[in-house]
């Protein structure tokens, strides 16, 4: 089993959860290949919204992989991304930055954002856990596609 942080603005990653999916540097399909089932996803959102100037700095999505099935969904006439089926846990945003000094994959602690460039990465386990403590309120994953993103 793996970790892996992707990063997706909350308004995007609220369309993730509730349709039950995630998609990955701009809908790719090579990072949802890393990904296997049971894996666990964390969402960095950067920003409220996509296009939006409005900083957030928080984990806001918590899941796990849920098949290895990967497929796609039309958007638009020119825009067809990949995507992974994930199960989301109810959860409370964690902003990054009291977790910062207690993050092993951030090596350089003052430019602490170099690896949310990348979109997509994968962190080792005690990581994920100091993460997911700050996050899971202790309900079960959410199953099916029509839940709404709570927060």
């Amino acid at each position: 089993m793996k970790h892996w942080i992707v990063v997706v603005s909350k308004d995007h990653i609220s369309r993730g959860i509730s349709g039950g999916f995630i998609q990955a540097c701009q809908g790719k399909i090579s990072p949802l290949k890393r990904m296997a089932e049971g894996d666990w996803i964390v969402v960095y959102s950067p920003k409220q919204k996509m296009n939006g100037g409005e900083p957030l700095q928080a984990f806001t999505a918590i899941g796990q992989v849920r098949d290895g099935h990967i497929y796609q969904k039309q958007m638009a006439v020119d825009f067809t991304p990949y995507r992974r089926d994930v199960n989301y846990y109810e959860c409370a945003e964690a902003p990054i930055a009291p977790l910062i000094d207690d993050l092993d994959f951030i090596s350089n602690k003052k430019v602490w954002g170099y690896n949310f460039r990348f979109g997509f990465f994968e962190i080792p386990g005690a990581d994920f856990e100091r993460i997911k403590e700050h996050m899971i309120t202790g309900k079960k994953p959410t199953l099916n596609k029509a839940t709404l993103w709570k927060n």
